[in-house]
């Protein structure tokens, strides 16, 4: 990929996130409580102190850095950081209405993180690294930041086999002939979920004592309405392409979704999708 091609790409998918942050808002207790085992997996093992200095990169709602917050009180701060300033005025209500007080906001790039070398204790990514164009890169910056001795925890998503959830929508349009499938080589939600990717370049970045492990997940709905509102809300370019889509076509779209989601439809209408999670502890 050029560079000129890379950074459309890049101005492509920033403004995708602006544009999303409206619904992201709308399902942010939702995100939370769905990415909770996640979030605890990934505080938990970073052993936070009092006093430290704690940086989110791509926090978007910035709930996993909320968790941090709490644990470095009194004496530390965390650092909610996002390329979305659309984003970053969420995490921004969000910390207000629970009260966080120890928090800075800043608008930083995942590839190019605008703060001082060894300036933090602790890094956190939750699902983040793996939708930017230089993943490498945004790992190496990760470990220029962090102070020596100190951790990252970040997570990405396994493999869209482990993830019917996330998968669902987008099968549907390519099975009716409405997207074409997506491009293996291009930023998106599984393009570190190969066995052992993630480990190799997170020692190829400098660090050391790496752990990666899953953490399985459910996405939850009431109604299959529901979990159609909530992708609609949550994925611009499925939405993008269903609203464009006549009313014949979106009920042929929605009854494929219907199709393809029967084997986690309960008794009672309610969804439960299984979803799965890589993680990872590094140390610098």
């Amino acid at each position: 990929m050029s560079a000129s091609d890379a950074e459309s790409l890049r101005e492509e998918m920033l403004d995708r996130w602006e544009r999303a942050a409206p619904g992201w808002e709308r399902r942010a207790d939702d995100t939370r409580r769905f990415g909770m085992p996640v979030s605890a997996w990934m505080v938990e093992h970073l052993a936070l102190q009092p006093g430290e200095r704690v940086l989110e990169l791509a926090a978007g709602p910035g709930d996993t850095g909320f968790l941090a917050a709490e644990l470095v009180a009194p004496g530390g701060t965390l650092i909610s950081s996002d390329a979305s300033e659309p984003m970053l005025e969420i995490a921004r209500r969000r910390a207000a209405a629970q009260g966080i007080e120890n928090v800075e906001f800043k608008h930083l790039e995942l590839e190019w993180v605008d703060l001082p070398a060894a300036s933090v204790d602790a890094v956190l990514c939750r699902w983040g690294v793996m939708l930017i164009v230089d993943p490498a890169a945004a790992l190496r910056e990760m470990r220029r930041v962090l102070r020596p001795g100190g951790r990252a925890a970040l997570a990405v998503w396994n493999d869209a086999a482990r993830n019917p959830w996330a998968t669902t929508p987008g099968r549907a349009l390519i099975t009716l002939g409405f997207a074409d499938p997506p491009d293996p080589n291009a930023p998106g939600m599984f393009t570190l979920a190969a066995p052992g990717l993630l480990q190799d370049l997170l020692e190829a970045a400098g660090f050391t004592d790496t752990l990666v492990e899953n953490v399985s997940l459910e996405r939850s709905a009431p109604s299959l309405d529901e979990y159609l509102a909530g992708q609609l809300d949550m994925s611009v370019g499925f939405a993008e392409v269903f609203s464009g889509l006549s009313e014949g076509d979106r009920a042929r779209v929605s009854d494929e979704i219907a199709t393809l989601a029967a084997p986690f439809v309960n008794c009672d209408g309610s969804v439960r999708f299984p979803a799965d999670s890589l993680v990872a502890l590094a140390n610098a």
